[in-house]
């Protein structure tokens, strides 16, 4: 299909021929009427071609060699096979290409192919060739150098036969910020006051101009050089910034459709050339990191990054940059030619009081938009639910995806069942749902948790209400903002015998508060270079790229209870690095990334000084295993494995009881139920009778190792035939097991469901 301007081209040139009273249409009737069109003429010029005096030898040729009818004589023109081999080939070129319509930048390209025809002479003659004409109609690249800079033409232009070559390249490859701005489509930055006049300065200085924004996914990076575009429409610049212009550079435009060696480099170069040209244009590039090998060519070094350098340094082009610490340390920091032109800023997450300001500052257009009302307590829930609950994410953009969707989610209402403003109650549903965990665990009635935390510890673990007492005692400190800020909310070491709960209080701690629980087997950290595992091996090692496990733990789940589970096994040198933990609440890994730990409770557990406490009185004052020694050998043990420095900035050293054998029923009865919830899913019914219960209180009683030979001791005598029976026997379909004492050993007596066919 022929585009309408090379419709019109053809129909002139026919008229042409018969005007001249010629019997042939030829190429040279052909291009004389091209240059007639502005689309001809812009491709002849690009490609260095002067068209006045082209024309000028066409018409000469013409006239001179080409003879007229005799008159009387009027047929129709018939066309030469040079131009039916043409436009034939500019059909099967444009049908390759996937192309709709041919234009005359495909017939003019196609014309290179007569090497004999005097149009193709003529067009050499004035250095136009073929290559300069597919280079220029596919990519825009121009073969002349001009005042006003060449945007390369979107892939398929040819298909609308309309000359849509913008003569601005801002407007093909970059965004101007502050238009939007004016325009209303930019959310207002809130806080951020030290980092906007940080980059304000630098953008005044005469060199080095070029501030380059460095901190975590959705801490608010380009929000700033937007709220930089909304100081500036506002007015609220400095003299040397008024009237000035943001433009955000797309990058995967530039990229896109580049095909030869050189097409990136025009493209970038006159987008450069435009802001230099205007000293009140600011460039920004977001995920800059990405500038450091595009466009560049197999084998070649002329990327992206090499040709911003020159006019980074001396000051002519002012550009703001933003990318990670991970991307940063990667891949900007490396070269280091690209990154002492910029000028570092770091963008820390914003804090929770922070993050509910630019929450509330950004509520009416939430409002506008969902056409809800969100209450302040909705605000604060958001902010503070998705810092505890939601990893891999920082603040405020995870708080602001929580308010989003919870709007999204009310605006899907039916009318009628459509709430007039969004409350706490629906964020936490949001949250869990993002966060996939229980809607109970994102509960934000943190008050009522604390009140209860005693009791609810206690009713899941037996035996130790000092141990708890003094846990709950900490917390509750820390929450009522009595403690030391720059601490952790709590920092423990439970020690005492194995098996008495010290681990199970840190799994139910974490459960109840509706935390993440993390262990660390601290008898994988017994060497010395194991240490470098918890916070990243050091640069030279493998591994150098990575983070530390603890770190890494914590970044993602700040929020959270840590055990470092049998902490007296570990390496002498992990004391030393949870010094600063345990002081100032932070963790400094291989890449020099802080870890905050003011929100995690540090629990330390240690068998040491078990032995001593556990020891029994020999010779005339008891009973060998009757009686428990005097706590404080088991503190003297303490003292021994941990240094001075380390236990004085513990909050509280748990002592844990040995387990006394009235505990040791409730155990029985714990691990018993636990059973018959498992069993319940496979519709089986446990029954036990009460001297069943003491059976195992008297043979799983071991005061040496406290709860585990219980567990043992169900697992032997119940679990084990029980499995049988539901894979092979009579529970297969479900029914009753009950449990019983027969000649001083568990009778296990099966009944099948009553509905069995087996029956």
């Amino acid at each position: 299909m022929l585009s309408p301007e090379l419709q019109a081209t053809l129909q002139r040139a026919v008229d042409d021929v018969r005007s001249r009273r010629h019997e042939y249409l030829t190429l040279e009737h052909l291009l004389l009427s091209i240059l007639d069109d502005p689309s001809g003429i812009d491709i002849v010029v690009k490609c260095g071609g002067n068209v006045d005096k082209l024309r000028g030898d066409l018409e000469r040729f013409l006239e001179e060699e080409v003879d007229e009818l005799p008159e009387g004589e009027d047929s129709g023109p018939d066309q030469t096979l040079a131009f039916q081999r043409v436009l034939q080939r500019a059909a099967m070129h444009v049908q390759a290409a996937g192309r709709q319509q041919m234009t005359t930048g495909n017939v003019i390209a196609s014309m290179f192919r007569e090497r004999d025809s005097h149009a193709v002479y003529l067009l050499e003659k004035q250095g136009v060739s073929r290559f300069d004409v597919i280079n220029y109609i596919s990519h825009g690249v121009s073969k002349v150098e001009s005042g006003e800079p060449v945007v390369p033409r979107a892939h398929g232009v040819e298909e609308d036969g309309e000359d849509q070559r913008v003569s601005n390249p801002l407007e093909s490859f970059c965004q101007d910020l502050t238009q939007r701005a004016r325009d209303g489509k930019i959310d207002p930055l809130i806080g951020r006051a030290d980092e906007l006049e940080r980059m304000i300065q630098v953008l005044s200085r005469r060199r080095k101009n070029n501030p380059l924004l460095i901190g975590e996914p959705g801490v608010g990076k380009t929000a700033l050089a937007e709220g930089l575009a909304l100081r500036i429409v506002d007015g609220k610049v400095p003299q040397p910034l008024l009237d000035a212009r943001v433009y955000s550079l797309d990058m995967t435009a530039v990229l896109a459709g580049t095909r030869y060696r050189g097409d990136f480099e025009e493209r970038l170069k006159a987008v450069l050339k435009v802001l230099i040209g205007d000293p009140k244009s600011i460039l920004f590039i977001d995920e800059i990191h990405n500038i450091i090998g595009a466009g560049a060519t197999s084998g070649g070094t002329m990327d992206a990054a090499n040709i911003l350098k020159p006019p980074l340094s001396n000051g002519e082009l002012k550009c703001i940059g933003s990318t990670t610490f991970k991307d940063y340390r990667q891949a900007f920091e490396r070269d280091r030619a690209l990154s002492r032109r910029f000028q570092r800023i770091d963008i820390g997450e914003p804090t929770v009081p922070e993050a509910i300001d630019i929450l509330k500052g950004l509520r009416p257009r939430y409002e506008e938009h969902h056409q809800v009302k969100y209450t302040d307590a909705a605000i604060e829930s958001a902010v503070e639910l998705s810092a505890r609950h939601i990893s891999g994410a920082h603040l405020p953009d995870k708080a602001i995806d929580v308010i989003d969707e919870a709007g999204a989610r009310v605006r899907l209402m039916l009318p009628e069942q459509r709430p007039e403003e969004i409350r706490p109650a629906l964020i936490e549903e949001v949250v869990a749902k993002i966060a996939r965990i229980p809607t109970r665990s994102v509960s934000s009635a943190d008050k009522k948790k604390l009140a209860d935390l005693e009791g609810d510890l206690r009713r899941m673990i037996f035996g130790q209400d000092k141990a708890i007492e003094q846990l709950a005692t900490v917390i509750k400190l820390s929450r009522a903002g009595l403690g030391n800020p720059q601490k952790p909310t709590g920092c423990f070491l439970f020690a005492g015998p194995t098996g008495v709960g010290k681990t199970e209080l840190a799994k139910q701690l974490a459960a109840v508060l509706g935390v993440e629980f993390i262990r660390f087997d601290m008898s994988e950290y017994m060497e010395k270079h194991t240490v470098s595992r918890l916070i990243g091996a050091p640069p030279g090692y493998v591994g150098f790229d990575q983070g530390g496990q603890l770190t890494d733990a914590i970044n993602k789940h700040p929020y959270s209870v840590v055990l470092l589970d049998e902490i007296e096994k570990a390496h002498p040198d992990i004391y030393n690095i949870l010094l600063q933990v345990m002081d100032h609440a932070t963790l400094t890994d291989n890449n020099g990334r802080k870890s905050d730990f003011k929100n995690v409770i540090l629990i330390m557990s240690s068998n040491a000084g078990s032995r001593e406490m556990a020891a029994g009185s020999i010779g005339f004052f008891g009973g060998f295993g009757d009686s428990i020694g005097d706590p404080k050998s088991g503190k003297k043990a303490l003292e021994r494995v941990f240094t001075p420095e380390f236990r004085n900035r513990l909050d509280a050293t748990v002592m844990f009881d040995a387990l006394p054998v009235e505990v040791i029923r409730k155990v029985a009865r714990k691990f018993l139920d636990e059973l018959d919830g498992q069993l319940a899913e496979k519709k089986v019914q446990l029954e036990v009778s009460p001297a069943a219960i003491d059976w195992f209180v008297e043979h799983g009683y071991d005061k040496a190792m406290g709860a585990r030979p219980m567990a043992r001791l169900v697992q032997s005598t119940l679990k084990a035939p029980l499995a049988n029976e539901i894979l092979f026997g009579k529970l297969a379909s479900g029914g009753v097991a009950r449990i019983d004492v027969k000649d001083g050993a568990i009778d296990i007596a099966c009944e099948p469901a009553k509905d069995d066919p087996a029956n």
